[in-house]
């Protein structure tokens, strides 16, 4: 059973290092940098009063939100604030006397310079309301999803949505598969990724890539999808599928094939996820997805978050420890390295821990405004005999 410090503390407070002249009076007054951190700790469901309500064990649902404070209170301790001065409030998005909505109320946030947020509905919506109002950058640390917001551009997410996923399996295919046979498979009446890819497809008229699109009642077999496939060129499936039961089928069909020719199984950004692939199920069968998180084994942040963070807990830290470090370290020095400029500076590589971020505006439709600013910077990853490593 993992074990967690829950000892939260909401006021962080750093203060730099001030050089003192002789010729200078008074030391020199500094701007401080007020960021909003806001994750799901659940305090309420875990406290009664300053004791914890169960002697055993934390809920595994507050797990997710711990995580992620814990990797951006790592990250504050590590930045090199160079005399600059950074104030970050850790508030529960969960909590029952001070929710999002009574935060915005009270005022608690109003003089925030940055919000990053680890949080779902209602209270990414709540959010980013707040930050339109207030001209407040809200960072949307985790949330796979728009959440229907338009016309705000001051909302930026992080952890790409699934068209955009779609896009950077398109580019992939195009840069390296454009000449072979390439078959989109999904279950009937779940339209949403096939239409996603035609969209993308379907430029000044014209389609660039012949995606094939099969839909299935049902599982496959290898047998069957010998008939539906043409194999005398290399063969691109696309798994247009978020359900693991459907994506390992579609795996165990195209597994025997894949001994004999050439094929390329690439899936959807919550494939990682998936229990099966991680057995000698498919050996030598590389099971691809996207992903907007990646670490070289190499990176010296990586090190460092692993040893600091063993030696607090005893454990390896979670991938939402790895994205509280990242994104609190990477979005926190841009704040404080180019005042006033920070949405000019937001693909600025020289604060990345882990991986870069390349945030481009979205606009729906023929609308001019700005809906939202999106990371588009994915990874294309292979788990191949149950190792995750990168393919692209």
């Amino acid at each position: 059973m993992r074990k967690y410090i829950l000892s939260f503390i909401f006021l962080f407070a750093f203060a730099g290092v001030q050089k003192s002249f002789a010729q200078i009076k008074y030391p020199p007054v500094y701007k401080t940098y007020r960021i909003a951190i806001i994750a799901p700790l659940y305090l309420d469901s875990v406290f009664a009063g300053y004791h914890l309500k169960s002697e055993t064990s934390i809920p595994p649902y507050t797990i997710g939100g711990a995580d992620f404070v814990q990797g951006a209170e790592l990250a504050l301790d590590t930045l090199n604030l160079h005399g600059k001065h950074v104030e970050a409030f850790i508030y529960d998005s969960k909590s029952v006397s001070q929710p999002v909505t009574s935060l915005i109320k009270n005022g608690k946030l109003d003089n925030i310079d940055l919000i990053i947020g680890s949080v779902k509905q209602p209270e990414y919506n709540e959010l980013a309301d707040f930050a339109l109002q207030k001209n407040i950058r809200f960072i949307s640390a985790t949330y796979p999803n728009d959440g229907g917001i338009r016309n705000n551009p001051d909302v930026l997410i992080a952890n790409s949505t699934l068209k955009a996923h779609c896009e950077s399996i398109f580019s992939y295919l195009l840069q390296k598969h454009g000449s072979d046979n390439i078959y989109l498979f999904h279950k009937r009446n779940d339209n949403r990724i096939s239409n996603y890819f035609k969209e993308i497809d379907f430029v000044d008229g014209k389609r660039l890539l012949n995606i094939r699109e099969i839909a299935l009642d049902s599982s496959v077999s290898a047998m069957g999808l010998r008939y539906l496939i043409d194999t005398t060129k290399p063969v691109v499936i696309i798994g247009a599928s978020l359900n693991e039961t459907f994506s390992q089928k579609l795996a165990d069909a195209c597994y025997p094939i894949s001994k004999h020719n050439s094929l390329v199984l690439i899936g959807m950004p919550n494939w990682d996820g998936f229990s099966c692939w991680y057995k000698n199920t498919y050996r030598s069968f590389p099971i691809r997805y996207t992903t907007p998180h990646y670490i070289n084994k190499n990176n010296p942040f990586r090190k460092y978050l692993y040893d600091k963070y063993f030696q607090l807990y005893n454990i390896d830290p979670s991938d939402m420890v790895e994205k509280g470090f990242g994104i609190t370290y990477n979005f926190t020095s841009i704040l404080i390295n180019h005042p006033g400029l920070f949405m000019q500076n937001i693909n600025d590589t020289t604060y990345s821990a882990f991986h870069d971020f390349n945030f481009r505006p979205v606009y729906q439709g023929n609308n001019s405004q700005i809906d939202y600013y999106e990371n588009k910077h994915l990874f294309i990853m292979q788990i191949l005999n149950g190792e995750i490593e990168r393919e692209w």
